[in-house]
């Protein structure tokens, strides 16, 4: 596989689930104040998708976006706006997710881990083969790489936003992008 071709690969990919979502578009605002059910409306299923990436589950990505927006909702007073609630929402979220693997990581030291592909068979015919190996590569990567390639090319999110939703710096953000972006070539020319 040609020097940079995963990221266009990746960029494709997480893009085109980005546009399948609508993640790009703008929508409308309510006349009135914001509401948590017009962010659990507007935010809900983008952030699913979000934790699926994450996950490689879509029930257990289910659970983590309610306990986001629970959480939101036991700290909806001491929010500043709608823009800060979206941002608790997405790194909430992402924490969860990192909760989950590790969870994950600690059941498999005592369970034989089992290789069950939780994606749809309708999520993946919906993929081309190429999109399909950049997931299957994806999932492969360790989380922290996941993470910040998942945020960069599906979220759309800079680096400085990476930086404050994964709790690492900038600087980590680009070296884990690049190893991730190799790593990742190297898993789809094997």
């Amino acid at each position: 596989m040609p020097e940079g071709s995963a990221e266009r690969s990746v960029e494709r990919t997480l893009g085109h689930l980005r546009t399948m979502d609508g993640a790009g578009t703008a929508t409308a605002q309510p006349a009135g104040p914001l509401t948590l059910e017009d962010l659990y409306k507007t935010h809900r299923m983008r952030l699913v998708r979000l934790a699926i990436l994450l996950v490689d589950e879509p029930a257990t990505a289910e659970d983590v976006v309610q306990e986001a927006f629970t959480g939101l909702y036991r700290n909806w007073g001491k929010l500043r706006d709608a823009t800060a609630a979206v941002a608790y929402l997405r790194t909430a979220v992402v924490n969860g997710s990192r909760s989950v693997l590790r969870r994950r990581k600690t059941a498999r030291e005592y369970v034989p881990p089992h290789a069950v592909n939780a994606r749809s068979a309708e999520s993946l015919a919906m993929l081309s083969s190429e999109h399909q190996s950049v997931v299957n590569a994806l999932s492969k990567l360790p989380p922290r790489q996941r993470e910040v390639l998942v945020l960069r090319y599906y979220g759309g999110l800079s680096e400085a936003e990476i930086s404050e939703v994964a709790g690492i710096s900038k600087g980590t953000v680009k070296s884990t992008a690049s190893r991730a972006l190799e790593a990742l070539q190297k898993a789809m020319s094997a």
